[in-house]
């Protein structure tokens, strides 16, 4: 059968001589190789003990922002879960109710939001599709956990905690 490119290559097999069927010159080379590699400094971490430097666009664990205010800024629009390739994301959403607006900033609201950290490839599309950048890929590595239902994150893991804010132009008495 031809090949569809039709560029053939002929490989010739010839005879090896002495040197070669002893081995010993390919030993010394794969010996050689190694004495270097050995006094070279060490690629690897200590790790816990030693961090690794990350670049500035590392993509780490996901959190979900509050505002200014320290209402959710999540709006379960869906963009994040619609444009995840892994379909690691799945939200229900709810309305706000009356006495809720301190603590969500629409009147639609993520009730349920997961994250399945097992799916999720860290792409950083769910990051860039959201309107109300309310989820970033910010924070560390994913701790390591025994059973698989502890890698699916709820808004208890993601959603970043409250915080007092206090406005510049206030001033206290």
């Amino acid at each position: 059968m031809q090949s569809l490119s039709n560029r053939k290559k002929v490989l010739e097999q010839k005879p090896m001589n002495f040197w070669e069927r002893m081995y010993l010159p390919a030993i010394a080379r794969g010996l050689g190789i190694t004495i270097r590699h050995f006094f070279k400094p060490k690629a690897t971490y200590k790790y816990p003990e030693v961090q690794r430097p990350y670049s500035k666009n590392f993509r780490g664990q996901h959190s979900l922002k509050r505002d200014e205010e320290g209402r959710e800024r999540c709006t379960a629009c869906g963009l994040c879960a619609l444009s995840c390739p892994a379909e690691a994301i799945t939200m229900i959403s709810a309305e706000r109710k009356k006495g809720e607006e301190h603590l969500y900033r629409e009147e639609k609201y993520a009730a349920v939001y997961e994250i399945n950290m097992l799916r999720c490839i860290f792409c950083g599309l769910c990051e860039e599709a959201c309107p109300k950048e309310a989820i970033f890929l910010d924070g560390s590595h994913v701790p390591p956990e025994q059973l698989r239902k502890d890698f699916i994150y709820g808004k208890d893991k993601l959603v970043e905690p409250r915080f007092e804010y206090k406005k510049e132009h206030e001033t206290t008495a």
